[in-house]
């Protein structure tokens, strides 16, 4: 198993073994050292254009090498560990859906060298396929976290390639912590440069995938201990990689969106930075220069937004989580009509009529659709009816069948509300009832609940995440998963997680 030089593998995972690709490792790690430095800068650089960088990319690329030992805010190791915790459980508890089926029969088949954990599963491959793996799992369905400024779910790529990154190199928890909220500060920053969901609906290219591939990357290079200049080559090969497309919303199955989103960022991120600690060399700046990432994908762009607050404003703590397990545009209806039932309580009988306003540009994936929990209409009925939607309802796709449901879905209209759509990227709803009395209720939700405005508590995300993982894992195993994360300055080598992150 490669390894860091001079690090040893814990017994039980398989022994310090010196092969060709440790080799090569180790030889990429001294050619890097050899090539000559930056003026004013400690770390090696290379290529005809690294004392002409941009400042973007100067001051990103350093950021990104001294992640590793920057001590984070206390309140943002918090936010890092709800987060990591959170996408676990989607990991966890997406193994049970069809996405991560499929994912996990690829895994199955398709091997590779037994280094990372594949999570919910009972064997392990190598870090590239376990972060592919992951990645699909996290993103099965609509329970991962959200970050509305950039388009993207962090989550869903950075935690995986993390992982896989953190499994191959042996790193401790503090490591892990630092190398997930670096992936969180960078790979959104991409995607609001470009301009984020405006972006997306003219380019049609997917803001969930290209930010994503940067932040996967970021955080396993900081997984890997890159330094300033390899930082430089792994952003480079983050670019190469940037694709996908926003035809993601019409995926049926989830299947092809869980792998824009999530699996192929993921994949992606791991593969540059384990490309780039193996001796690869790239550009030194990909955000400047001739036929760069900027003139590819947003000519118009500022790259100083790259950079912007870097250190100050940390992303993690802009992250939303989710309380529902439904998309992200059905969580402002969810809870407005918790606010009502509690406020004026109702029973669905009782209904005649439920107007729900949503942004346009929201309300166009919710619409209707397919799939039980990103489906606005049937998961609506179903809060009518159950008064709450638990993971296991939102992905009974038997119930949008069931006449019950059917009758209550009737019920439900969306409007279209173009005042709100000028608010975004901060989601709102105004929903309004009218019951059989001729009773008129009225709810406008402006700050949904898990986002940074009106913040889920801790013990809140513990139980979301007990509900999501205890069917897979059982409540021992859950509790134990969730008191290591929460206490991941303690853990010496992230590998200690793996028992309690598969089945036995």
């Amino acid at each position: 198993m490669v390894h860091d030089p001079g690090k040893d593998v814990p017994a039980g995972y398989g022994g310090a073994i010196l092969s060709r690709r440790s080799l090569f490792q180790r030889a990429g790690l001294l050619i890097a050292a050899a090539l000559p430095s930056v003026p004013g800068m400690a770390e090696p650089s290379a290529g005809p254009n690294a004392q002409g960088l941009s400042p973007a990319m100067a001051k990103l690329s350093s950021y990104m090498s001294e992640a590793r030992d920057r001590a984070l805010p206390v309140d943002v190791v918090e936010k890092a560990k709800q987060h990591i915790l959170d996408t676990l459980a989607a990991m966890i508890s997406g193994s049970e859906l069809l996405p991560g089926r499929a994912a996990l029969q690829f895994a199955r088949a398709y091997g590779g060298k037994e280094v990372a954990t594949v999570v919910a599963s009972n064997f392990l491959c190598g870090p590239i396929e376990a972060a592919l793996t992951n990645g699909m799992l996290a993103h099965s369905d609509e329970t991962d976290d959200s970050h509305a400024p950039s388009q993207s779910h962090p989550g869903c790529a950075v935690v995986p390639a993390a992982l896989a990154a953190g499994e191959q190199f042996g790193i401790d928890g503090t490591h892990f912590l630092r190398a997930v909220t670096v992936g969180y500060d960078v790979g959104p920053r991409v995607t609001m440069t470009l301009g984020a969901e405006p972006y997306e609906n003219s380019s049609h290219r997917s803001t969930h995938s290209i930010a994503t591939t940067f932040g996967a990357a970021a955080a396993a290079g900081c997984a890997a201990g890159l330094n300033t200049q390899q930082m430089r080559w792994l952003l480079n090969y983050a670019a190469e990689q940037s694709s996908g497309l926003a035809l993601w919303n019409r995926d049926p199955d989830h299947i092809e969106k869980a792998f824009d989103f999530a699996g192929a960022p993921a994949r992606n991120g791991v593969t540059g930075a384990m490309v780039v600690h193996s001796g690869w060399t790239g550009l030194d700046d990909v955000f400047s220069g001739p036929n760069n990432f900027f003139l590819a994908f947003g000519p118009q762009a500022d790259p100083a937004g790259l950079v912007d607050g870097l250190g100050e404003r940390y992303e993690v703590a802009r992250t939303d989580i989710k309380k529902w397990s439904a998309g992200m545009p059905i969580q402002a209806p969810l809870d407005a009509v918790e606010n009502l039932q509690k406020r004026h309580p109702f029973v669905a009988d009782q209904v005649v009529k439920v107007t729900v306003r949503l942004a346009p540009q929201e309300g166009s994936i919710v619409d209707n659709r397919e799939i039980p929990d990103i489906c606005l209409q049937h998961i609506v009925a179903m809060m009518l009816i159950d008064k709450t939607v638990s993971f296991r309802s939102a992905h009974d796709k038997a119930r949008m069948q069931d006449p019950a449901v059917l009758r209550e879905r009737e019920k439900v209209h969306l409007v279209p509300d173009e005042e709100l759509g000028r608010l975004m990227p901060r989601r709102q709803s105004i929903v309004e009832v009218t019951l059989a009395d001729g009773t008129e209720l009225r709810e406008h939700v402006d700050s949904v609940r898990g986002t940074a405005a009106n913040p889920m508590t801790s013990d809140e995300i513990r139980a979301k995440a007990r509900d999501l993982m205890a069917p897979t894992l059982g409540q021992a195993t859950t509790s134990n998963l969730i008191d290591r994360v929460f206490a991941l300055e303690k853990v010496m080598d992230i590998r200690e997680l793996r028992p309690l992150l598969q089945r036995a």
